[in-house]
């Protein structure tokens, strides 16, 4: 009988994997640093993307002859206060940007709402017929919005709400992007085995939405809300078909500035500048949340 030998493996010297596990930690616990060109980059990048709203301000400040003038002025003038003045006597912009803010604001609170509950649904729950009502949310994106604005315009006549705020608020509670957005983030971040074991501590379908979902939703919330915030703010349309200028939003009352044969330019911007600020306060408010949604979206993938 022969004796059968296996060959001898090779091991490595003790220190080099000891070696080896240190320096990946080392390596992962080392913050990367860019370099003079990233620096660069990212500093032009911040300029040109601030460089607007610089000149909001500056020519909020200016007359409409400093803007002609030839080269411009690039800094801010004495002028603020006086356009401030003229953008409230020509337009009734106190009013404006509190409808403007009653209607973003519950538009806001309605789509986060709404969308974060059929999210949780489409990604979570099991029931018949869940792919094919997925698909035709999402099919309604592709229709324009324009096709509708005649038989919602009759609907609102029909329910005598021509010129209130309800005409403005109502249609936009629910959004199929936000639907969407709602369902692929949960999908991702929202382990099943969470709310598996929700159910078995005995937790309702309502407590594990309010209780578990809310909370790992909450970034995702954040960046639907700001999405949704500007877009309410900022939309002009169907505001200027539904509402008069005795109830305008900012964006209706915009329009009313620098009448004249010569639009004065100056006038517009200060207004532009009132109803810009709106938007960078909410962005400060959720601007942490918004960078927490995208790192951990970043640490997931």
């Amino acid at each position: 009988m022969t004796a059968v030998v296996d060959p001898p493996v090779e091991r490595p010297a003790p220190g080099r994997s000891a070696r080896r596990g240190g320096d990946r930690r080392s390596r992962a616990g080392r913050t990367m640093r860019g370099g003079v060109l990233a620096h660069t980059i990212l500093v032009l990048a911040v300029l040109v993307s601030a460089f607007p709203f610089y000149w909001t301000i500056v020519a909020a400040g200016r007359s409409n002859a400093e803007l002609a003038q030839v080269p411009p002025a690039l800094l801010p003038g004495p002028n603020l206060m006086r356009n401030f003045e003229a953008v409230v006597e020509e337009a009734d912009i106190g009013k404006a940007l509190v409808n403007s803010l009653i209607v973003s604001g519950s538009v806001t609170l309605g789509t986060v709402l709404c969308s974060t509950l059929a999210g949780f649904a489409f990604a979570k729950l099991r029931f018949r017929g869940r792919g094919a009502l997925l698909a035709l949310t999402v099919g309604t994106m592709m229709i324009p919005p324009q096709l509708g604005v005649i038989p919602l315009f009759m609907l609102i006549a029909e329910l005598q709400w021509v010129n209130q705020l309800q005409a403005v608020i109502l249609p936009g509670l629910v959004s199929a992007f936000g639907v969407f957005f709602m369902r692929q983030y949960l999908a991702q971040s929202l382990p099943d085995e969470l709310i598996e074991a929700a159910r078995v501590d005995g937790a309702s379908t309502a407590r594990i939405f309010w209780s578990i979902v809310v909370p790992v939703a909450r970034p995702g919330m954040a960046v639907l809300g700001l999405l949704t915030f500007m877009a309410a703010w900022n939309d002009f349309f169907w505001p200027v078909v539904a509402l008069s200028s005795s109830e305008p939003t900012v964006q209706v009352a915009l329009r009313r500035l620098g009448g004249g044969y010569v639009n004065d330019q100056s006038v517009i911007m200060a207004g532009t500048l009132l109803g810009t600020l709106p938007v960078l306060l909410v962005f400060g408010l959720l601007g942490r949340q918004i960078v927490g949604g995208i790192m951990q979206g970043a640490v997931k993938g």
